[in-house]
């Protein structure tokens, strides 16, 4: 596809198929993914922390997952509309550009055009996080026949900040960060808090989505109710075991939200001597060569530790199951950490990184799946 679209322009299928980067939603998709097999192992079955009989139909829960997917999904896909079009505009994308063709850039898509396709995106995503993760009436599920009325500020919280984070990535309504003339902006990832964006939203808040929709939306748990009621009865011990599972969710979380920064930071590590023109000021502008290889190395590194201590906590070996991906992770760390490639050679590594968080994510919802159902 590279050569044909040197050699004459691209279709608009192949345009838009350009501009929205459908091979990235790996890193949005994937955690989703774990988020539900981490609901099976830790959510389902409360009576006696596993093996009592499950409160809900596993239907339901996959379902969660797929609408929860598909929010994350359309966030992504709107975020990269977004920097097409924001990174042409700041100077960030030019002829010097080493990385995949952006659309916007190459006159491909206007500007117009690329934000009119962001704005779909971010519409149909906040459509489908205010009519189905966020409860709004007869949605929190009590018995056969009963339904109570809540409203999540915990969801409402994470569905506009995911919305608004798509667009704050490279550009917003408020100045912090980076701040151009032409568009007085916020820019995440100009000013060097990208790599905690993806952290906290593309692995914590994508892992952990699914078990929370389960536990708020079918078990009625108040997370802020629950926090601050002290009262000592049954009822609040039940929530507490609740909120219990929920956090067992945070620790698988954090290796598959440090994959996912793993992506980004060599995504800055290959794009750093154009970024420095365009005041894109990332963590690999901001300290170094040196410091993003270390960061890569230590994101990977760190993470398959995690297995082994989720595996302790588990009590159980496939929860290993991670460890097969190895290989690739040494390929990776051997190029990016190590090997010194640079530049448009990085370009394969990026994709590397996403596929290494795919599998990842994939072994470990197997692992976890198949331990709930073994014990």
């Amino acid at each position: 596809m590279t050569s044909d679209l040197k050699d004459k322009p691209p279709s608009r299928l192949q345009i838009w198929k350009l501009a929205s980067r459908p091979h990235t939603l790996t890193a949005s998709i994937s955690p989703v993914l774990a988020g539900y097999a981490l609901t099976l192992h830790y959510c389902v079955c409360l009576d006696g922390v596993r093996g009592g009989e499950c409160l809900v139909d596993k239907a339901a829960i996959f379902w969660m997952a797929v609408q929860f997917a598909m929010f994350a999904g359309l966030i992504q896909i709107g975020t990269n509309l977004h920097n097409d079009y924001a990174d042409f505009v700041k100077g960030a994308d030019t002829d010097q550009r080493i990385g995949q063709a952006r659309a916007t850039q190459k006159g491909w898509l206007t500007p117009y055009e690329a934000c009119r396709g962001c704005v779909i995106c971010l519409s149909l995503a906040f459509f489908i996080g205010v009519w189905s993760l966020i409860p709004s009436s007869e949605s929190c599920y009590v018995s056969n026949s009963t339904y109570r009325e809540r409203h999540d500020p915990i969801m409402v919280f994470i569905v506009l900040s995911s919305v608004f984070n798509a667009v704050a990535y490279t550009g917003g309504p408020f100045p912090l960060g980076y701040i151009h003339p032409s568009l007085g902006n916020i820019s995440i990832g100009y000013s060097g808090l990208g790599d905690v964006f993806v952290f906290l939203y593309f692995g914590i808040v994508a892992t952990m989505g699914v078990p929370y929709l389960y536990l708020t939306k079918v078990e009625c748990l108040d997370v802020v109710e629950t926090i601050f009621d002290h009262h000592d009865d049954d009822a609040k011990a039940i929530k507490i075991l609740q909120l219990q599972s929920l956090k067992q969710t945070l620790i698988p979380a954090i290796p598959i939200g440090f994959l996912a920064t793993a992506i980004i930071v060599v995504n800055n590590l290959r794009d750093r001597h154009t970024d420095i023109y365009a005041g894109k000021k990332t963590v690999a502008v901001r300290f170094g060569e040196t410091f993003a290889r270390t960061e890569y190395f230590l994101l990977v590194a760190i993470s398959y530790g995690f297995c082994v201590y989720i595996a302790s906590l588990e009590n159980t070996y496939l929860a290993l199951l991670p460890l097969l991906s190895l290989p690739m992770a040494i390929t990776q760390l051997k190029a990016v950490a190590f090997g010194g490639k640079d530049g448009q050679d990085l370009n394969d590594h990026v994709g590397g990184t996403a596929k290494l968080q795919m599998v990842y994510c994939i072994l470990l919802s197997i692992g976890l799946t198949v331990s709930s159902h073994s014990i």
